[in-house]
């Protein structure tokens, strides 16, 4: 997808289909021919049609972050739900809970025997409608207890009334060039002594879930049932740094236009602002990213700087300068936050533009 279609206006975020098919095609694919089961995270596209496509290629349900998403996803029919967040459940968030149950299969994160113990109370009488899956630090040091932990935790869950029925994590530690692999390997292990833990325990382990996306197409075994990728349906500018997409995966850019040229002189770099700033890229730029976003088809071109309406992109010295006008795509650096400043998205195949599709859960943050 090179051209913009003459009809979008910028700044605007694009999705190429083929790619996206693709991808998720992919992934599918993957997942099946590893005896594993597909768990898509949706919080990366927030978007009722792609996640039918990844229910039609073979995932066995949704994961999501917030309550809100998850609404959002059960009223379009989606039958199984997991909020892989470790909730604080108070009384309305218990009644949101006890609604979702009646429509689809439930499952929410917990990692601690007080927030497990407040669920339980909350919900009641309705307490083992909610399944839980105890969430096991495995190298990541954000949330999750570590796998000698998790038995206490289970405990508590039981003693409140809830189900349990494994564990998961988050290997976000593989978002780091040279990580994926032995962010994998950690993964891997801390799943397998919490697993063995429970089951030890007395508990029925019927969910290992694990996974991201620069881990979940890695060859080599794994003790998870399940994987959690979310941002290999679009690949983004990290993804393409870390090599665990190429230029041809990536599915979604944003649509921008040269607003100011700037020939070297005086100093300065040659560079060129186009209208596509962080209220629609996103702001995200970890300390090892070349950049704020990449160009597909400038590769050595950087944005090195972003305001609200503004992307400051230093050019290279082996391509023209582009003239005031000249409409550009962008890949983000986060696909993720990308996704959530926009209404809808333009879906294009072969340059020519053919839907649009609303962020259906976008802003669903609680």
């Amino acid at each position: 997808m090179n051209v913009i279609p003459a009809e979008v206006l910028t700044p605007a975020v694009m999705i190429d289909l083929d790619v996206l098919d693709r991808n998720i095609e992919r992934m599918a694919a993957s997942m099946l021919s590893r005896g594993l089961k597909l768990r898509p995270h949706v919080k990366t596209h927030k978007t009722l049609e792609i996640a039918r496509k990844q229910l039609s290629a073979g995932a066995v349900g949704i994961t999501v972050a917030t309550i809100g998403e998850a609404e959002v996803f059960a009223a379009d029919g989606v039958k199984d739900i997991f909020i892989a967040y470790p909730l604080w459940v108070e009384a309305t968030h218990a009644d949101r809970l006890r609604a979702l149950t009646a429509t689809c299969r439930l499952a929410v994160g917990v990692d601690s025997a007080d927030s497990a113990t407040a669920m339980g109370r909350q919900l009641g009488a309705e307490a083992a409608s909610v399944e839980v899956l105890i969430e096991v630090d495995s190298g990541h040091h954000r949330s999750g207890v570590l796998p000698d932990e998790v038995v206490a935790v289970a405990d508590a869950a039981a003693a409140a009334g809830l189900s349990v029925q494994g564990v998961f994590t988050f290997p976000g530690h593989s978002y780091k060039p040279g990580m994926p692999t032995g962010a994998a390997s950690n993964e891997n292990e801390a799943l397998g002594l919490a697993a063995t833990s429970l089951s030890e325990a007395g508990f029925e382990v019927t969910t290992i879930s694990g996974g991201s996306t620069p881990t979940a197409l890695l060859d080599g075994e794994t003790v998870a049932t399940e994987l959690r990728p979310g941002v290999y349906v679009f690949g983004d500018a990290q993804q393409l740094e870390l090599e665990r997409c190429t230029w041809d995966d990536i599915a979604l850019t944003v649509a921008a236009t040269v607003v100011s040229r700037h020939e070297a002189a005086g100093g300065n770099v040659r560079r060129v602002v186009v209208d596509a700033g962080s209220k629609i890229l996103g702001s995200d730029r970890p300390d090892w990213a070349t950049g704020y976003a990449r160009l597909p088809e400038y590769p050595e071109a950087r944005v090195t700087a972003l305001s609200e309406h503004h992307a400051t992109v230093v050019w290279p010295d082996s391509s023209e300068l582009p003239a005031l006008g000249t409409r550009l795509r962008v890949i983000p650096n986060h696909v993720c936050l990308t996704m959530n400043l926009v209404d809808e998205v333009t879906v294009v195949r072969d340059g020519a533009v053919v839907e649009q599709w609303a962020v259906a859960a976008r802003g669903r943050n609680n």
